[in-house]
């Protein structure tokens, strides 16, 4: 039996809506479709209402539906973008067989997805937990290997609004990927070391999650016993870790080493420069960056510029290699989209 011909879809059309694939459908109950579904009908050039949500499909509408999308005549609205992300969330795999996907919503599902994983694993980090986590991690990080440039999707994402253990994590794992993308030429990186690293940097503050809660949220200064709590951060999340078996270069030096300053100023050990490893060098800079712009108990959020300013002024604290490519990134507004117009300087 010979396929019917793939309809031509007017390129318009994708402004308000996206064709869904056939693996995204199968991933949606078969008779009761989270989302508007739209076909497109060849005698009107124009997408005509199919399904309406909380309706329940026959057997025979079902079979159709899946006729329809196999045809490349299936579609869903744009409008229905936070329902979409929230379904695609729990199989974020998918992000990298859908083609009809824009890379902002891409984006958008990867990090809800890391979201709902991570928040789930500081509640209670066990296997069982961390690896659905570990894996949609794996989705970023090969989501990124297949286009280095998508690490600017992430960079525009950052949370600057009220700090919290998930998102600070997120953010500096955004932050830390990106500097690594900047500073090594693809043939240099090794696929192995990305992935390993994205880890370290996700999991590199989880043992501030043993911290009581009064302690994070105090605006005053810290009393001797509360500071020697959080001091001791760095070594809880190595705990956590060894109690699941996970113990690997990258994820140990990002936990362990994220406090150190080049000067020796820094926590747990106080190591000075050749001491600290690549790894831990560059997560002390995503760390303190991705704490920066967020609003804490104890201080305003910092605009990002400002923020990366600071950190590359203090070169006897942080290493340069990786905390000047962030200044340059947003003093040449880098993360802008293409159409966005650039900002006249102050006068």
């Amino acid at each position: 039996m010979a396929m019917k011909k793939k309809a031509a879809v007017p390129e318009k059309i994708s402004e308000e809506y996206y064709q869904i694939s056939e693996e995204i459908l199968s991933s949606f109950s078969k008779y009761r479709p989270p989302v508007d579904l739209f076909r497109f009908r060849d005698d009107i050039a124009q997408l005509y209402p199919l399904y309406r949500k909380g309706q329940r499909l026959s057997n025979e509408q079902a079979e159709d539906v899946l006729g329809l999308c196999r045809e490349g005549a299936l579609f869903v609205s744009r409008s229905d973008h936070p329902i979409y992300v929230e379904h695609i969330a729990k199989q974020a795999d998918l992000v990298l067989v859908d083609d009809n996907l824009k890379e902002s919503e891409s984006a958008d599902i990867l990090l809800r997805a890391l979201i709902m994983r991570l928040t789930a694993f500081f509640e209670q980090p066990v296997a069982a937990v961390f690896e659905p986590l570990y894996k949609d991690v794996m989705v970023f990080t090969e989501y990124l290997w297949q286009d280095l440039f998508r690490s600017r999707l992430f960079m525009r994402r950052l949370h600057t609004g009220d700090s919290d253990h998930v998102r600070h994590a997120l953010n500096t794992m955004c932050v830390g990927t990106w500097i690594l993308v900047q500073i090594s030429s693809p043939e240099g990186m090794k696929r192995r070391q990305f992935d390993r690293t994205a880890l370290g940097l996700l999991l590199h503050d989880a043992g501030m999650t043993k911290i009581p809660s009064y302690i994070l949220q105090k605006g005053t200064p810290l009393k001797q016993e509360e500071l020697e709590k959080v001091v001791a951060h760095p070594l809880a999340g190595i705990r956590m870790m060894q109690k699941l078996n996970l113990s690997f270069d990258e994820l140990n030096q990002a936990i362990i080493q994220h406090h150190e300053r080049l000067d020796g100023s820094g926590y747990p050990q106080k190591l000075r420069a050749s001491a600290i490893s690549q790894v831990g060098r560059l997560c002390a800079v995503a760390d303190s960056f991705s704490a920066m712009i967020t609003r804490r108990p104890y201080a305003a959020a910092r605009e990002p510029l400002a923020a990366a300013q600071e950190l590359a002024d203090a070169q006897n604290r942080y290493d340069s290699l990786y905390a000047a490519p962030l200044l340059r990134a947003y003093q040449t507004n880098a993360f802008a989209l293409p159409s966005a117009v650039p900002r006249q300087p102050e006068q």
